[in-house]
């Protein structure tokens, strides 16, 4: 289980860098200001959460709890929901996109709450 969200704390490092670089350069110019700022929040979030993957898979390799798991797998969905939501809403202007966000915001919630109950419950 570690290898795998190892792997997709790799991917997701991989495209949130790839993809705020891709708006600081190429779309500086294409979006609304607005609608920039939100891509940069879908990417910066994907960031922060390809970290917490990486932690995630250090506590199922340290404890190997299902919890650590959880907390990976909830993360994976937070940044398709979340930032993958955000990058449309950036890219197309579809406003509905912006109901859909909090969603993969309480997936990223969820899964810190499980990285931290799995931390309480571990033994050494």
């Amino acid at each position: 289980m570690d290898r795998i969200l190892y792997i997709c704390a790799g991917i997701a490092g991989f495209a949130g860098v790839a993809l705020g670089a891709f708006a600081a350069h190429g779309l500086k110019s294409r979006l609304a200001p607005d609608m920039l700022a939100v891509f940069e929040t879908a990417a910066r979030y994907q960031m922060y959460h390809a970290f917490a993957l990486c932690a995630a898979a250090w506590g199922w390799a340290r404890w190997q709890h299902r919890i650590f798991a959880a907390a990976g797998w909830m993360f994976v969905a937070g940044i398709l929901i979340f930032s993958g939501s955000l990058y449309v809403l950036a890219l197309t202007d579809t406003k509905w996109l912006g109901a859909v966000a909090p969603f993969g915001g309480i997936a990223f919630l969820t899964g810190w709450l499980c990285l931290a109950v799995g931390a309480i419950r571990a033994k050494n």
